[in-house]
C-alpha cells in the first residue's frame, strides 16, 4: 500500500493535535501508535477523500466514507468520547469508556475509564441531548 504524501500526513497530525485539545483527550503517549493512526487517516484521505478510521476493515471504503460514521472523529468519539484506534485517549494511553453502554466491547475490554477533562468533547451527545430535551418539551 502506498504511503501518503507528507503534506497529507502533516495535515492529519495537526488535526489530531487540535482535536485532542478540543475534546479534552491526549494523543496516545506511544508515538508509534499515534503515527500509525495518523498515517492511516492520511492514506484514506488520499484514497477516498475522507479521514476514514484506519482501524476498521471496510469492504468498500468509498461507500463507507459516504456514510460518515467512521470519519475521524467518528460517531463513537463524538458521542461517547471513545476512540477505537487509541488515538484520543487519557494521558496514560487508555481509552475513555465512561460514557459507553455497559455491553460495549470497549467497556468490556478496558473497564470503566473516566475522562480527564469532563467539560470537553462529546459534541454529538450534546446535540442529541438537546434534541431529546426539545422533543420532551414539545419543541
Amino acid at each position: 500500500m502506498n504511503e501518503p504524501r507528507q503534506r497529507t500526513s502533516t495535515r492529519c497530525g495537526r488535526y489530531a493535535r487540535k482535536y485532542a485539545e478540543k475534546s479534552g483527550t491526549s494523543l496516545h503517549p506511544d508515538r508509534a501508535v499515534t503515527e500509525t493512526v495518523v498515517t492511516g487517516l492520511a492514506r484514506h484521505i488520499e484514497q477516498v477523500g475522507k479521514p476514514l478510521c484506519p482501524c476498521n476493515f471496510y469492504p468498500d471504503p468509498a461507500a463507507e466514507a459516504k456514510q460518515r460514521r467512521w470519519i475521524c472523529a467518528c460517531d463513537e468519539m463524538q458521542k461517547y468520547k471513545y476512540c477505537h484506534c487509541l488515538l484520543f485517549v487519557t494521558p496514560e494511553g487508555v481509552p475513555i469508556t465512561e460514557y459507553l453502554p455497559e455491553d460495549h466491547e470497549g467497556r468490556q475490554a478496558y473497564g470503566h475509564r473516566t475522562r480527564p477533562v469532563p467539560d470537553k468533547g462529546r459534541a454529538m451527545a450534546k446535540v442529541l441531548g438537546r434534541h431529546q430535551a426539545e422533543g420532551s418539551t414539545g419543541g
